[in-house]
């Protein structure tokens, strides 16, 4: 393919040349030989058969007549002058000098880089280096240059993502301990991260520790204990401060009576075997006919020694109020009350009464009651011989 065998479509649609392209560069054209036929119009070839070239040797010429083909005036050439393909042009010439696309490929010509002048300044081909492995990367001397390969996407997993919210760490605390207490139960894991502390073990443990509770508990809880009264005299008159307290009196208008008392108690504490402590007892006394609240006592904190019998006396107020002096309650305890002269042989009836006494013990968590009923306790105050 000759010089002048280029494309003219660029400059006859855009009226312009790329710097870029090296086809459109113009270059001097190479000296034409002594057997090459000067160059025609493409009128003359393929638009005018009835041109020169179309007629045998030796014959006239005949008059030159322009056919309906494209001329050298039918367009208007924006950039430099090119022929028109032609028949004569589709001849292949080997024996022209210049540049042949088929010597680029079988190394028999000029080559397109030459032809163009792109081999004086750089060369057409550049080699490329050739990978190395990771073997000879690690038996270089020099230091190893490590290639940032851009993310294609999220850095974590989906199930990362959701381990760093509470919820999923919620979840696998939740999956630690439950696989945790299935490896104890099996007798893999100890409890609090002990390996000893297995499930055999525990076991024994807290066997060991209820037994050494229980045997604690034995020496230490108190019991509660049980109370006795005197017989022969379960009434005692007020001593001290509690008998100048509450004077002893009684009256028919309004009938009502008071007077101050104390009850011998004994208690038992056989079964302790600490010191039994009350916080404060609490004492109410009825009377057997009319059920009839007629006193009240109370004793503050009181320390007993443990496995003894030991005698008490707690103070008693009696008061009662009726609405007249046939009042049955009233009327029972001021003919025990009365003076001994008033009697024959000098014997006072009894008093008849139930006595509640409610405990709070230290060491106990709830209170605790006893009753006890005295059907002849001889009243602990002697009326004047002229009262009421």
């Amino acid at each position: 393919m000759d010089y002048d065998r280029k494309s003219a479509v660029s400059s006859f649609y855009g009226g312009r040349r790329s710097s870029a392209d090296a086809l459109n560069r113009d270059y001097a054209p190479p000296p034409p030989t002594s057997d090459q036929r000067a160059r025609r119009d493409s009128s003359s070839s393929f638009f005018n058969p009835t041109g020169a070239e179309a007629l045998p040797t030796g014959a006239a010429e005949p008059a030159r007549v322009h056919s309906a083909g494209y001329n050298r005036m039918s367009y208007f050439d924006a950039g430099r002058e090119e022929p028109v393909k032609g028949g004569y042009d589709e001849v292949e010439r080997p024996n022209e000098g210049g540049w042949d696309i088929y010597a680029d490929f079988n190394n028999a010509g000029p080559r397109y880089s030459h032809a163009f002048g792109l081999g004086q300044t750089e060369p057409s081909y550049q080699q490329l280096p050739s990978p190395r492995s990771a073997k000879m990367d690690e038996g270089s001397a020099g230091p190893v240059e490590m290639v940032t390969v851009p993310a294609l996407g999220a850095e974590w997993g989906k199930d990362e993502l959701k381990a760093m919210t509470k919820r999923g760490r919620r979840e696998e605390k939740s999956e630690d301990r439950s696989r945790k207490w299935k490896a104890f139960n099996r007798g893999q894991y100890g409890l609090c991260g002990r390996k000893w502390l297995t499930r055999r073990t525990l076991v024994f443990v807290i066997f060991a520790l209820c037994a050494a509770i229980a045997i604690v508990l034995a020496f230490v809880i108190p019991r509660v204990p049980s109370f006795a009264i005197n017989g022969s005299t379960p009434l005692v008159p007020a001593t001290g401060w509690f008998n100048t307290s509450i004077p002893a009196q009684f009256s028919r208008f309004p009938a009502n009576f008071s007077f101050p008392a104390l009850i011998s108690l004994q208690v038992d504490t056989s079964g302790n075997f600490l010191p039994l402590v009350f916080k404060h007892l609490d004492a109410q006394v009825y009377d057997l006919d009319s059920f009839r609240l007629v006193g009240t006592g109370h004793l503050n904190h009181t320390k007993l020694p443990a496995k003894q019998f030991t005698d008490i006396q707690m103070p008693l107020n009696f008061t009662y109020l009726a609405t007249n002096d046939s009042d049955l309650t009233w009327i029972n305890w001021y003919n025990a009350c009365k003076n001994k002269i008033q009697y024959n042989g000098g014997v006072r009836p009894g008093l008849r009464f139930r006595l509640n006494i409610d405990m709070d013990i230290a060491g106990l968590p709830t209170m605790h009651s006893t009753a006890t009923t005295i059907t002849n306790a001889p009243c602990p105050i002697e009326l004047p011989n002229n009262a009421g």
